[in-house]
Parts: structure tokens; C-alpha cells; sequence
């Protein structure tokens, strides 16, 4: 990626989604905590849900990896020449736009999201469909911010 990185962002998980994060980690850490306290108390009700526990603690915990995984294979990348979205884990999915193409970044955010700092951005060139649509950016003003700043650097 040729120039030098302005903005590098990627999608938010907490920011996001604070409810389903956050009921996330406490179903780990009930599931967690249950397990152990029915296996301190040496019970016949451990090896009745000890199973059911370790496979609910798993799919919290998988859920969760899985969601990081996924927000950290998505990029933003703004440089002094261009702009670039990637996505993808294993195999990757690049869309690079020279900054002199972009006419308008679209930024959708939502009551909550406004409140939380996240929103949706859409980058649009010539034609009337968005290039690429980006969702739970982090700070989405501040990437217009970056768009413009870089644009005009490219101008002078």
C-alpha cells in the first residue's frame, strides 16, 4: 500500500453491540462460576449439568472469539493516495479507491450509536450505488475527518 497511513481503523465489538458483549461475558462467567461451585459442593446435580455447563461456557467463549476474529479481519485503511477496505479471514476481500474518486462519505448513526461513538459508513464514487459500506466504525466522523484532510493534502 504505497504513502503514508492516516487512519486505520477497525470495526468496534463493545461500542457496537454493548448488550450482546456484555451478556456475553456474563454468561461465561455465570457458567463458569456455576460449574465450579456445583463441583465444590460434590453433588450427583454436578454430573447432571456438568455437561450442559461446559458446553454452554464453550459456545459463549466460541462466540466471542469468533466476533473478535471477525471484527480484526476488517480494516479501514486511509493513506495519503488512497483508501482501502479489506475483509476476511482466511482468504481476503481488498477494495482500494484512489482519494480523488471518492465524492461523498455517507455516515448513518442510529440514537444509540451516536451516544456509543459508532456508526455506518458508506463511500461513494461516481456512480449511484455506495463503493463499499463499512458497519460499527468507531469514531466515523473522524474517518470523514481523515477522508478530507487526505484529499486536500493530495490537492495542495
Amino acid at each position: 500500500m504505497p504513502g503514508t497511513v492516516i487512519y486505520q481503523a477497525h470495526p468496534a465489538m463493545f461500542r457496537a453491540h454493548p448488550l450482546w458483549f456484555i451478556l456475553y461475558i456474563l454468561l461465561i462467567a455465570a457458567l463458569g462460576i456455576g460449574f465450579f461451585i456445583l463441583r465444590a459442593s460434590d453433588s450427583k446435580l454436578l454430573y447432571e449439568l456438568s455437561p450442559l455447563l461446559i458446553v454452554a461456557f464453550g459456545i459463549g467463549i466460541i462466540i466471542l472469539l469468533y466476533w473478535y476474529i471477525k471484527t480484526r479481519a476488517t480494516a479501514l485503511t486511509i493513506t495519503d493516495s488512497e483508501l482501502m477496505y479489506e475483509r476476511g479471514i482466511l482468504s481476503k476481500d481488498r477494495t482500494a479507491i484512489s482519494l480523488k474518486h471518492v465524492r461523498s462519505v455517507n455516515i448513518a448513526q442510529g440514537f444509540i450509536n451516536r451516544i456509543l461513538g459508532v456508526g455506518t459508513i458508506q463511500i461513494s464514487t461516481a456512480g449511484d450505488e455506495p463503493e463499499f459500506t463499512i458497519v460499527d466504525m468507531p469514531d466515523p466522523h473522524a474517518i470523514r475527518k481523515a477522508i478530507t484532510k487526505a484529499q486536500k493534502m493530495r490537492s495542495d
